[in-house]
């Protein structure tokens, strides 16, 4: 019965998607306040439907209700708790639904806050967002229904994926989902302004908030699939240019052009239609993405689906939602441009090449994303573009950018002096020309990992000039305390894109590694220090069967540094191998090992790592994520100081 009542709630939540997208949208345009105001209800109503069927579903998933098909084919019952409970959006249709759960979830709280905002607008970016949940909840419940039961339940399950068993894939989706779905908001906000016909700073206060949200989630839920990758695949490294990691990258991308875009219009009032543009090309690249892992296209852990079918659905969605909001642009954009002039050398100067120069490094991702994909399937020809390609033109692009972030904040708007702005960051100079000498005392990092560590020290000791540079002098407590958010939630990120830089560059030019097989007692040698093999041995887990080894690693003083423990598990209930690597971090370096097949008398194969600076991109990733929530918080602060301002002057009368 809870499963039918999930089913059931699912249909009355397309049943108020489709009356949210109507009657609201109606009635702003002929101003009837009390039908705008339905939109709030039956947002928070598509909510509280849309999760009642989540934890319907997830509740079949607990139990181990193995009359409900995408259980029987996704779930064990020797499976831990939690990996049940995970495996909830564990394949197409559950993810399917967490998708549609978090759309709603952003619907209802546009509903709640952005106190202040007309009623119209409100009414028009909740009919928008309602478009958006009833194309996914028709394409959930006509080909990807989460609730079809067996007619005859089978004794156990098939078990979910033993790659997605794991702590990280347990967290990494509903982050990414988050950011990808989030991005759902700003396109609502862009074509609501498109039907107005209107973008003013005020809207893009409304809408930054919700951008800055979104996209700290995916900053969080790509650094968490990189995370999961380098602990989970043992191959030692951290991002490979797949196309799926590529699909949560590009609107990454754009989400951060469109974020310094925003605030060009808050400012000055220009680049609107720009704004607007990225607001939809983010979303619609949120699209592409779901597609890709959901058309068949790809063969991956990540790829939901394969059924050519669900694809064509999703094309269509893309299709309508992407070519109705450019066809809506195409005729309202260029009536909307505004705002006064400006020279090139000024603070708009650099955050229109920022912008340019992020959106042709998103074109080079989607071209080396989509071309193999699409020739493949034109043609049946398999091509592979891989890191050469990107690496030729993605880090180009970004070189430039990262140099002119450390510049930027200090230029003035309408007009500056570059120069001046320049002589400002001799630290930075000097910072960066150490590092640059450091990196080639070490030596091995070559032209382009030195020019990368150079650049990141640059952009965190100009980030951070720029920050102190704000509020240092007289009085500086009380100007520190008066800073925007937003200064300190851009310093944040900054800074931590320069330590993300940092750990890429390092771990990229001086990883060591070595692999060989050992016996039990031998020791190899990588990056200065001994790895011992002490012993390795059999092992059960709650539904595995292990083979795990234990690795003493010393430094050249023979001193012990870590003990490491690699596994190379087998999973009876799905017949498959995983490779659990065993990780010692420092915080400046990785200590990685990885035990593969062998045995006692020829030795077991053995993968050993060294990867100096690699926890930084980690660290930066959370901290750039921080440094968005925090900006994020500037209109809580604005909210509250207004609310203040008010109430004394109240309390004054």
């Amino acid at each position: 019965m809870t499963v039918e009542t999930g089913h059931f709630a699912l249909i009355v939540a397309l049943m108020l998607a489709l009356l949210q997208a109507t009657v609201p949208l109606w009635a702003a345009s002929r101003g009837n306040r009390e039908l705008m105001s339905l939109a709030r209800h039956t947002a928070w109503g598509q909510l509280i439907c849309v999760a009642l069927a989540f934890c319907a579903l997830m509740y079949a998933f607990a139990r181990s209700d193995f009359s409900v098909l995408v259980v029987a084919e996704n779930s064990h019952s020797a499976k831990p708790f939690l990996y049940k409970l995970a495996a909830t959006w564990g394949h197409h249709e559950g993810s399917l639904l967490l998708w549609i759960l978090i759309l709603v979830l952003f619907g209802a709280c546009v509903a709640t806050f952005n106190r202040g905002m007309p009623e119209s607008t409100r009414a028009r970016v909740l009919a928008v967002q309602a478009m958006v949940a009833s194309g996914f909840l028709l394409f959930t419940l006509l080909t990807s229904n989460p609730f079809v039961r067996l007619a005859t339940p089978p004794v156990d399950g098939n078990s979910l994926n033993p790659l997605l068993q794991d702590p990280g894939l347990v967290f990494h989706p509903p982050l990414l989902y988050f950011g990808y779905v989030g991005m759902s908001t700003a396109f609502s906000f862009a074509v609501a302004a498109l039907i107005e016909g209107r973008v003013t700073p005020d809207w893009a206060r409304w809408a930054r908030s919700w951008v800055l949200i979104a996209w700290s989630g995916l900053t969080l839920g790509i650094a968490l699939g990189s995370w999961w990758a380098y602990y989970e695949l043992g191959w030692g490294g951290f991002w490979f240019w797949d196309p799926v990691e590529n699909a949560s990258f590009m609107p990454w991308l754009v989400a951060t052009a469109l974020l310094h875009c925003i605030s060009v219009v808050i400012k000055r009032d220009a680049f609107k239609s720009w704004t607007v543009l990225l607001a939809i090309l983010g979303f619609s690249l949120s699209l592409l993405g779901t597609f890709i892992v959901r058309s068949g296209l790809l063969t991956s852990v990540h790829a939901f689906a394969t059924d050519p079918t669900r694809g064509v659905f999703v094309l269509m969605l893309l299709g309508i939602a992407v070519g109705g909001a450019l066809l809506l642009f195409a005729i309202r954009a260029p009536a909307m441009e505004g705002g006064s002039g400006f020279a090139p050398v000024s603070r708009e100067g650099a955050l229109l090449l920022n912008n340019l120069l992020l959106a042709t490094a998103a074109g080079t991702v989607l071209i080396g994303t989509l071309y193999p994909l699409v020739l493949e399937a034109i043609t049946g020809e398999k091509v592979s573009v891989g890191p050469p390609y990107f690496n030729s033109t993605f880090v180009p692009l970004m070189l430039p950018m990262l140099g002119l972030m450390a510049v930027g904040p200090l230029l003035a708007w309408r007009q500056a002096d570059a120069l001046r702005a320049v002589k400002q960051l001799w630290l930075a100079a000097i910072a960066a020309a150490i590092v640059v000498a450091v990196a080639i005392w070490i030596g091995g990092a070559g032209v382009a990992g030195v020019i990368g560590l150079g650049v990141a020290a640059w952009l965190a000791v100009g980030s951070f000039y720029g920050w102190v540079r704000r509020w240092w002098g007289p009085g500086a407590l009380r100007r520190l305390v008066g800073l925007p958010a937003e200064v300190h939630g851009m310093t944040l990120a900054h800074i931590a894109a320069a330590v993300i830089v940092a750990g890429i560059t390092a771990a990229s030019v001086w990883q060591g590694e070595r692999v060989q097989l050992m016996k039990v007692g031998q020791t190899a040698q990588l990056s200065g220090y001994s790895w011992t093999l002490d012993r390795v041995y059999d092992t059960l887990g709650p539904n595995y069967e292990a083979v795990r080894g234990q690795m003493t690693v010393r430094d050249d003083d023979g001193k012990t540094v870590a003990v490491l423990y690699p596994e190379r598990r087998f999973y009876p209930d799905s017949r498959q191998n995983t490779t659990e690597a065993a990780i010692h971090t420092t915080g400046l370096a990785d200590l990685y090992a990885v035990i593969g097949e062998g045995s006692a008398d020829e030795g077991w194969a053995v993968r050993l790592y060294h990867n100096p600076l690699v926890p930084w991109m980690w660290f930066g990733a959370g901290l750039m994520a921080f440094g968005g929530l925090v900006s994020a918080s500037g209109r809580v602060r604005v909210r509250r100081t207004r609310k203040q301002t008010a109430g004394a002057a109240e309390a004054s009368a």
